[in-house]
């Protein structure tokens, strides 16, 4: 893998017990150097791999997303792109 998020432990509740997509409001840290579509681990505030799925945005774009709401996104990229980090339908959550 390229990379990874790190997210907040209420990311990680949605993920796991809800299964949501993963939103740039939860993630605050970016790890690595990742292209849009490129696999990325999505790890917890302890570093422990939750899941793994296909990134809808580049390294660079994801850190200026993290903690951001998803209707942010155009303001802070300057393009309309997905709402989700990853989506659900692209990743793996491990239980």
């Amino acid at each position: 893998m390229r990379g990874s998020v790190t997210i907040d432990a209420g990311a990680v509740l949605k993920l796991r017990e809800e299964g949501k997509s993963l939103l740039p409001v939860g993630m605050v840290a970016v790890d690595g150097d990742f292209s849009r579509g490129d696999v990325i681990a999505v790890r917890d505030a302890e570093g422990k791999e939750i899941a793994r799925g296909l990134a809808n945005y580049s390294s660079a774009e994801a850190r200026l997303l993290c903690k951001h709401a998803s209707s942010e996104v155009e303001q802070l990229l300057g393009y309309c792109g997905e709402p989700e980090m990853v989506h659900r339908d692209n990743m793996v959550v491990q239980h």
